[in-house]
């Protein structure tokens, strides 16, 4: 990973893929300019769709534990790989008060 690529998040993505759409939209732009500007915005979406499924997979952590009941906790990949999420939340709540 790149430095660039570290400091980009969602919504300077976002801006930057809204930039090259503009550009192409208008036309105007070299064959070789066109194809570097589409690959980079194919990137940036790649980019934008994992950082919205890690978003959409943290609020099934928030709404769902064991109980059935309302749980928020941060959002870790390996969570995904099991049925009941770690913890629980009395051991959460320990955590906060500490």
């Amino acid at each position: 990973m790149t430095i660039k690529e570290k400091e980009m998040n969602f919504e300077k993505a976002l801006a930057e893929l809204e930039q090259i759409v503009g550009k192409l939209e208008k036309g105007n732009l070299a064959l070789n300019e066109s194809l570097a500007l589409f690959e980079k915005g194919v990137k940036l979406t790649r980019f934008l769709r994992a950082e919205l499924d890690k978003a959409e997979k943290k609020i099934e952590i928030l709404l769902k534990d064991e109980r059935g009941e309302l749980q928020a906790r941060d959002f870790n990949p390996e969570d995904l790989n099991s049925s009941a999420p770690e913890g629980t939340q009395e051991e959460e709540e320990d955590e906060e008060e500490s």
